[in-house]
């Protein structure tokens, strides 16, 4: 036993490993050149605004009264700049944004394993490749891309990370402070020659980060006076560093400005997901080399959004996030980040035909770098899969394509969508190889997942049925020594194949263990013989009943990781379970709660998921109608008074936080101190855990708890009900139970089919658990008003830990009753836990074999554009 459970969780801590080689893999590739454009530029300096957290709406959109909240803005959009709307991608938070940004690579996401404030990953960046480059804002930010460049040329000036707080008083003070050290820095500048120096080389780069309205947004909502009081000091404070800059370089008009942001906001105060709130961000550049204001008749745009910001007249020109990135390097003359897979958007620039062709020419070039360098690191065997893109090809494109530039054939018609055309492909050639072994591994992890529940089952038959259970004569040794035989061979011949691929040690892992895997399912193969012989011996319809009601309740699991609303229907279900029964004519009372519980709970996966708009209303309401006990009592005076001291501004009170950490910390302390009986001790544990979940609640999810443990109480005493239908005699009296008393082993007793039923129920409890009011998914976009009780000062690492407590909270309520109902019903932890196991085993394989089904449309979706790219790739 104790060696299966040790392989058991080694197959799921591979397993779960592997979805980083399958989804969290690197975009990076490194060893290509840099490209640049080998003309002058039209700029000598660049000033980078980003707002962080400002929604295009909100920056676009006038006000109640007509006027625009940013007159400045706006009068550049009218008379001197281009602009349009910056399509980010999810997950919408400041650092991918900002490596989007500067970079022009959606966010690496192998570095989520990897941390995130620091930089993890090594690329390139505007910053990198320029002359010098100059910084001022958040200590979150900003480092990042100081300690990711090369050499000592980027430098940055960053407030101390307690200003962060989201309690503050005035968080648009977090952009005054920077627009004011960048007046100062200028200023001293002038009376330092090396400095000045330094300020009058071309290439060089200015970025100004303003947190103010994203710490706004996320403490008053985007909606509020603060947050649009905030757009409108940007503003301003735009203005006055555009006319500081302009004086300071004598107004030689080789200053271009770009200002953005890295993400937008909900209207509850989040980001992180995908959103149009979220996705949208304005993109407005002017200055030199940029294209000056055009006015247009007519729209490329049918999304109504010019209409509803009242600019139907000015023409608008949409980009992705990391387009930017190659903007920024075209206006002052650096090469393009390596690494960058934006398209530089050409209306945006007002220069020559010749530039524009030579520019576009310079990123074409750099994303076929990327191309081939992946190319290779992929592709072990030509003759495998086709290549569509040549070497001779792309020798063919470069020669063709210098041919026509230096023929003069710089219009949109030949080398511009020529170059266009290369990029289009060679970007859709870099997608398909990124996920390249995708199928491959993640067919391996599928086979291996089934093998396992496979053998869990036939584990179960054969120990608790006694199926299959007879000793090894001579012919079975034979039998296994040619299986054992036939599974080396398969896996020398895997092993063979991932060596001459080349491939990591960590595939070798993937792709062998599911042979180890199925070799043991094959040597119980007498186990499922003995099972088909006895069929003939069981009542067929009730099997068959059986069998159908299992499969429902496991689909409808399955389902349910796709769309909560069927968790509710799951719990209707479960309801009337003891009218099904015939418990309720035997317990009406027990089961009448039961039945009652599980309509309650079911409320709950109907609702939106938590964090979007907080409302303690609910919390009251919780203290009112469910407990009234004074530590309950206490937190919810804290969390009344917390959020009345932040919308007064007055800050997070000293006392509150210490009460609420004391809260925290007493919660793993007191269930131990309290009585060793059954329902004396899951109260002090549900009573210590409600306490913390209540300062972490903004909604109605703080009723969740108490109506989870209303469900929990009410199946163990269903449990109790249903022992003493069947008449056995080795059932206890509840209030008799007791934790710490040893277990009389003679009254252990074996496996019946109600501990099917039973281990079901603890799995659909801990789906219920997890999805009932949110998931870790919903930790993306969470609500920073969820840890204010704590806490108000931007943390990330202590915010996401409180909130995963919060996530967990629910499921020790759930693990504690199963506990209890094992200890009660006097079945062996063991026993029980061999079925939970196959139950969640099986869930896992369906819902994995549901996800690679997705995998594979992919994959077939991107072999038939494969197929069609090759069709496309002839070079004139």
């Amino acid at each position: 036993m104790m060696i299966f459970f040790i392989v058991g969780l080694i197959v799921h801590v591979v397993f779960f490993l592997s979805i980083f080689d399958i989804y969290f893999t690197s975009p990076l590739v490194h060893g290509m050149t840099p490209q640049r454009v080998p003309l002058a530029p039209p700029a000598k300096r660049l000033v980078l605004f980003v707002a962080d957290g400002l929604r295009a709406d909100s920056l676009f959109k006038p006000d109640d009264n007509g006027t625009g909240r940013a007159p400045y803005l706006r009068g550049v959009i009218a008379e001197r700049g281009t602009w349009g709307v910056s399509h980010t991608r999810v997950p919408t938070e400041s650092r991918p944004g900002h490596v989007a940004l500067i970079a022009g690579f959606y966010e690496d996401v192998s570095a989520v394993a990897k941390g995130w404030k620091e930089n993890p990953v090594e690329f390139d960046s505007v910053f990198n490749e320029s002359r010098h480059t100059w910084c001022w804002g958040s200590p979150d930010i900003l480092p990042m891309f100081a300690k990711g460049a090369t050499g000592d040329h980027v430098y940055t000036y960053t407030y101390p990370s307690e200003r962060e707080d989201f309690a503050s008083t005035d968080a648009s003070r977090l952009d005054t402070w920077v627009f004011d050290e960048v007046k100062d820095f200028l200023n001293v500048a002038k009376s330092n020659e090396t400095l000045l120096n330094m300020l009058h080389e071309e290439q060089n780069v200015f970025f100004l980060h303003l947190l103010g309205i994203d710490t706004n947004g996320h403490a008053h909502r985007p909606m509020s006076k603060e947050y649009l009081e905030n757009i409108g000091l940007v503003d301003s404070g735009v203005a006055e560093i555009v006319s500081v800059m302009d004086d300071f370089y004598g107004h030689d008009g080789k200053t271009a400005y770009i200002f953005t942001s890295d993400h937008g906001m909900t209207n509850w105060g989040s980001h992180g997901a995908g959103h149009p709130s979220e996705t949208l961000t304005p993109l407005i550049a002017w200055g030199a080399g940029v294209q000056t204001a055009q006015w247009e008749g007519s729209h490329k745009y049918d999304d109504n959004y010019l209409k509803e910001w009242g600019m139907e007249t000015s023409r608008r020109e949409d980009v992705s996030q990391a387009d930017i990135a190659p903007l920024m390097a075209s206006l002052i003359g650096i090469p393009f980040p390596v690494n960058s897979v934006g398209v530089l958007p050409l209306n945006y620039l007002n220069n020559s035909q010749h530039f524009k062709a030579e520019s576009i020419y310079a990123n074409a070039i750099q994303i076929l770098e990327q191309f081939r360098v992946r190319y290779n690191q992929v592709v072990r065997f030509s003759f495998i899969t086709p290549r569509p893109l040549t070497d001779s090809k792309q020798m063919d494109f470069v020669r063709n394509a210098r041919n026509l530039i230096q023929k003069g054939q710089f219009d949109e018609a030949v080398s511009i969508r020529y170059c266009k055309d290369l990029i289009d492909q060679a970007m859709e050639g870099l997608s398909y190889y990124h996920t390249y072994d995708r199928l491959f591994l993640g067919s391996s992890v599928v086979l291996g997942f089934i093998g396992w529940t496979s053998y869990v089952v036939l584990f179960i038959l054969k120990t608790h049925w006694f199926i299959g259970k007879k000793k090894n004569n001579r012919g079975q040794n034979k039998c296994h020594f040619l299986l054992g035989q036939i599974f080396l061979c398969i896996g020398l011949l895997v092993a063979m194949f991932l060596m001459v691929q080349s491939s990591p040690w960590t595939y070798y892992i993937y792709c062998l263990l599911p042979v180890a895997v199925w070799f043991s399912v094959m040597r119980e193969f007498e186990t499922l013989a003995s099972l088909v012989r006895s069929v003939p011996s069981l009542p067929l319809s009730k099997c068959f009943g059986y069998f159908l009601l299992v499969t429902f309740g496991i689909e409808l699991l399955v389902v349910s990781f796709f769309y909560r609303a069927m968790l509710t229907l799951g719990l209707v279900v479960l309801g009337l379970w003891p009218v099904l029964s015939g418990l309720y004519i035997k317990a009406k009372v027990r089961s009448l709660s039961w039945m009652l519980s599980c309509l309650f709970l079911a409320v709950f996966p109907l609702l939106p998921v938590v964090g979007r708009e907080p409302d303690v209303n609910y919390v009251i309401l919780f203290v009112c109608i469910c407990f009234q006990m004074m530590q309950v009592v206490l937190c919810a005076y804290i969390l009344t008074s917390t959020h009345s001291s932040l919308q007064l501004k007055q800050g997070l009170p000293l006392f509150n936080q210490l009460v609420s950490w004391l809260t925290l910390v007493s919660s793993f302390l007191i269930p131990l101190l309290s009585s060793t009986r059954l329902f004396h001790r899951l109260l002090s544990i549900l009573m210590s855990l409600v306490c913390v979940y209540l300062l972490l609640s903004t909604g109605y999810e703080a009723l969740f708890p108490p109506v989870l443990s209303w469900l929990m109480f009410a199946w163990i005493n269903i449990e109790q009900e249903t022992m003493n239908t069947q008449g056995s005699s080795n059932r206890t009296e509840l209030s008799s139970t007791d934790f710490a008393e040893n277990i009389d082993i003679a009254k252990i007793r074996q496996l019946r089919l109600d501990d099917i039923r039973r281990s079901y129920f603890f799995v659909f409890f801990i789906i219920i658990a997890f999805f009932g009011c949110g998931n870790i998914a919903s930790i993306n976009s969470f609500d920073p008003a969820s840890v204010y009780c704590f806490l108000t000062v931007f943390n990330p690492f202590i915010m996401g830990g409180l909130l995963m407590w919060k996530v967990l909270i629910p499921f020790i309520i759930v693990m504690c009753t199963f506990e209890s109902i094992q200890v009660s019903t006097q079945l062996s932890s063991r026993s029980l836990f061999l079925v939970v196991i196959s139950h969640y085993v099986i869930v896992m394989s369906m819902t994995i074999f549901l996800m690679l089904l997705s995998v594979m449309t992919h994959i077939l979706t991107s072999k038939r554009i494969l197929i069609g790219w090759k069709r496309k790739m002839h070079f004139r």
